[in-house]
């Protein structure tokens, strides 16, 4: 949730702030970069926040919540060709499937580290 509150917020910023072009522009190949960028960092920060508030087990509520965004990557994929021109480069959707796994187990990592474990 926090991962797609503040993808879709920085995305509104960028087009007000006209760093993004109109929502019915397509954006450059460099733009969609800047995007995937702050994606995977939300990203991250949404394995954090994960951990840190699973009331126990943190990598398990970690990797749930990698299962969930690895649906919502395949979506973007499997949407992808019925998007149009707008949608970018066939790169930018399978970036965001690439980094979900990855990016939530540094978040979760990030946070639990340091802490002592608690039992299975």
């Amino acid at each position: 949730m926090a991962t797609a509150l503040l993808s879709v917020g920085t995305d509104a910023v960028m087009h007000a702030a006209q760093l993004f072009p109109p929502v019915d522009v397509r954006m450059s190949d460099g733009l969609f970069v800047v995007a995937a960028i702050y994606r995977a960092a939300y990203t991250v920060v949404g394995g954090w926040i994960t951990a840190r508030l699973a009331p126990g087990r943190p990598m398990h509520h970690a990797w749930a919540l990698a299962g969930l965004g690895t649906l919502g990557g395949v979506g973007g994929l499997v949407a992808w060709p019925q998007g149009g021109e707008a949608m970018g480069p066939l790169w930018y959707p399978v970036s965001i499937l690439a980094s979900a796994v990855p990016c939530i187990l540094l978040g979760a990592w990030l946070a639990i580290r340091g802490r002592p474990r608690t039992p299975a």
